[in-house]
């Protein structure tokens, strides 16, 4: 009976990305070394994210309010957008301490061959921001590989005749890679160096 419980464990375990059989084994041991508390914790925690995690209206980061924190604090540069491809890109910036402005996620990047089109993604959103809500900079901070530059000079293309200033971060980062995984120090740098499009 034992066997089952924990061989349940380590299944649901490796439905989790990066996570083989062998750390799946592991967590579900660790996980049985728990107290009680700690486990009921864990439990509690990922409930509570599938029941109050959204969307914001506003930026569609991934918010318990609406608008989440970051579109409803004063002190954020409403001028300056940076736009992102997912929610967990937000988390990383927001580590460099060095950005002050309002975000934009674009849930996504283009990728046709994966049926993944402008209409997917949360362009037309971003559009209506720049035009209603005195945008002056967008930073296309989307992720420094294929899909992530093709999405980029889209969003370039499709928002030349608005009276706002493109820029695009530095190539701080690795080609190839994902902001969500990039250190702090690269990051600001990324931001730092950002150029015009």
């Amino acid at each position: 009976m034992t066997e089952n419980i924990i061989e349940n464990l380590i299944t649901e375990f490796t439905k989790l990305p990066g996570i083989g059989r062998k750390t799946a084994q592991r967590l579900a041991f660790f996980v049985l070394a728990m107290s009680t508390e700690e486990a009921k914790g864990i439990a509690e925690a990922i409930i509570d994210v599938k029941d109050k995690a959204r969307f914001c209206s506003v930026c569609f980061n991934i918010t318990d309010v609406d608008p989440c924190r970051i579109c409803s604090d004063p002190s954020r540069d409403k001028s300056t957008i940076c736009v992102v491809e997912e929610p967990s890109n937000i988390l990383a910036l927001e580590k460099t301490r060095s950005f002050h402005g309002a975000y934009h996620v674009l849930l996504g990047a283009l990728s046709p061959l994966d049926g993944v089109t402008p209409e997917k993604l949360k362009i037309n959103e971003l559009i209506r921001r720049i035009r209603e809500e005195g945008v002056r900079e967008v930073i296309l901070a989307t992720n420094p590989n294929t899909k992530g530059e093709m999405t980029a000079r889209y969003i370039t293309e499709v928002v030349k005749d608005l009276p706002v200033k493109v820029t695009r971060i530095a190539y701080g980062l690795p080609i190839g890679s994902d902001i969500e995984y990039a250190d702090e120090v690269t990051l600001t740098k990324s931001l730092e160096g950002r150029r015009e499009m």
